[in-house]
């Protein structure tokens, strides 16, 4: 893969570049500011970029926005933020578009180097990858919380795994259930909430989180 890097605090910059680099991927260029990340993103096109959300000149949001910035001139350009914050109003708008290529982790989240290259990975594929604690303050907004009531606990748990990516096999074995189980599951979620299902995991992803966080 092609990897764009903003991020402004050198140590964590070069850690990620040399973890990136560690597994067979190329870094093709590095940002330290907003108009630097958006620059970087339009003239390298890269098959997925790493992005902090707080970074010079104000250190306010000028890496999120610079990603927004960026799919507004290229739909679907995949990026994944990493950030110790979650900015509500624009994950929504990040998600909004529905075109993928999406994810959101928090940096006090990743565990290891396996987890964060195997959300890069699914990201660049289009794919979506969502920290639990992101989900969980999304779905507090307030806009949905009439639609969310008519899912039980169960249900609950399925959506928060589906928006973090995984596949209903990887939902199972996280709740000790069957697969079949979970697509059934998955069935009756997106009846409850009016979702036209489909067979790409993907998108139907992103169509909950875009429809969750819409009044």
């Amino acid at each position: 893969m092609r990897i764009v890097v903003a991020e402004d605090l050198y140590l964590l910059r070069d850690g990620m570049v040399r973890l990136i680099e560690a597994y067979g991927h190329e870094v093709v260029a590095t940002a330290t500011t907003g108009p630097e990340t958006l620059d970087a993103m339009l003239k390298w096109r890269p098959d997925v970029s790493v992005v902090d959300v707080r970074m010079p000149p104000t250190q306010a949001d000028e890496g999120l926005r610079a990603a927004l910035a960026a799919r507004g001139e290229v739909p679907g350009l995949p990026v994944l933020i990493l950030s110790q914050h979650v900015e509500q109003l624009y994950a929504r708008e990040l998600l909004a578009d529905g075109t993928g290529g999406i994810g959101y982790l928090l940096k006090e989240s990743v565990f290891d180097a396996d987890q964060f290259i195997d959300a890069l990975e699914r990201v660049a594929g289009g794919g979506t990858a969502m920290d639990p604690a992101v989900i969980a303050k999304l779905l507090s907004s307030g806009s949905s919380t009439r639609r969310l009531g008519r899912l039980t606990e169960r249900e609950h748990s399925v959506l928060n795994l589906m928006a973090e990516g995984l596949s209903n096999q990887a939902i199972g074995q996280r709740l000790f259930l069957s697969e079949s189980a979970i697509s059934k599951y998955t069935t009756s979620i997106f009846g409850k909430l009016g979702i036209t299902d489909d067979d790409n995991s993907n998108r139907r992803v992103l169509a909950v989180l875009t429809f969750l966080n819409n009044p």
